[in-house]
């Protein structure tokens, strides 16, 4: 508990947290400072030492197993309670002590060959229909809306982040287009219903693959969509233009370039290219340990 002290007291800047150790100790840390304020316990003595050595990994995995539990706050109050007080851009030796064997370990885990690139978007996307309804829109847009006012509802913020793609892709009747990395299928469904263009989506998600051949079929759509499991680098036709919305940060760093010389290989002279990526309000660092684990194996 010494250890995991010493940072919390060098972080703790807003609001105040309490922690009791296994040992049924209360370990005040209190800023002064308005914040929220938790209560939170651990269990065991593991966890302690854990949570000194990788909290940027163990805080999730405790939460997840048991090992932490809330006793004032929830989930959501402890992560603001520490996104306020990690802020942008600061770094501290002892938090980021983790981070230094981390980056070997992510660097190493960038390079994205064929078969790992299929079993990382399986980890991600092949889940349950019913899961992703959850949260995403009817054409489950799994990347940013662009929302107008603060009114517009999920579904129109979505469909008004595919017709700013399509103005910008600047389509002409006829065209033949690639969505590399297609999701669902509602971009190509999407571009092929209202420019009156052919287009190829391309994905490794057996899940996705299959809701957006039903998806077009019900629309009417499968003359004008055609959805195929392919690796985008075994992509050799030439099309007009190209789009790829939220896939390239699946590319992972050592592929920049080739990704880069794809895309320009399969694009017609004078065609046009959109690529959507997410980014980050920090410096660039290594994906978040928790997330690459659960969530996006490979991703950046």
């Amino acid at each position: 508990m010494i250890a995991l002290s010493q940072i919390l007291k060098r972080l703790i800047r807003q609001g105040k947290l309490t922690v009791i150790d296994p040992d049924g100790r209360e370990v005040l840390f209190d800023s002064g400072a308005p914040g929220p304020a938790v209560k939170m316990r651990l269990h065991t003595k593991a966890v302690t030492r854990k949570l000194a050595l990788f909290p940027k990994l163990y805080l999730g995995e405790a939460y997840m197993d048991g090992d932490l539990t809330l006793e004032e706050g929830n989930i959501y109050d402890l992560l603001d309670l520490f996104t306020r007080n990690i802020g942008w851009g600061k770094r501290d030796f002892f938090i980021d002590f983790g981070d230094f064997a981390y980056r070997f370990y992510w660097f190493f885990n960038q390079f994205n060959p064929k078969s790992r690139s299929l079993k990382n978007v399986a980890h991600h996307y092949d889940l349950s229909d019913d899961f992703y309804d959850l949260f995403l829109d009817e054409n489950r847009q799994y990347s940013c809306a662009y929302y107008k006012t603060p009114n517009d509802s999920l579904e129109q913020a979505q469909i008004q982040k595919m017709a700013h793609i399509a103005a910008k892709l600047a389509l002409k009747p006829g065209q033949k287009v690639l969505d590399i990395g297609c999701g669902w299928g509602g971009m190509a469904r999407f571009l092929a219903e209202n420019a009156d263009v052919e287009v190829t989506g391309v994905t490794l998600s057996k899940n996705q693959l299959g809701y957006a051949s039903e998806k077009a079929k019900q629309m009417g759509l499968s003359n004008k969509v055609d959805y195929r499991l392919t690796d985008y680098r075994d992509v050799t036709e030439k099309f007009d233009r190209i789009v790829s919305v939220g896939m390239f940060e699946h590319v992972g760093v050592p592929h920049y370039k080739q990704y880069f010389k794809k895309v320009k290989s399969i694009l017609s002279d004078d065609g046009v290219a959109l690529i959507h990526t997410i980014g980050t309000a920090d410096r660039p660092s290594p994906t978040n340990p928790w997330i690459q684990k659960y969530i996006f194996p490979g991703g950046y």
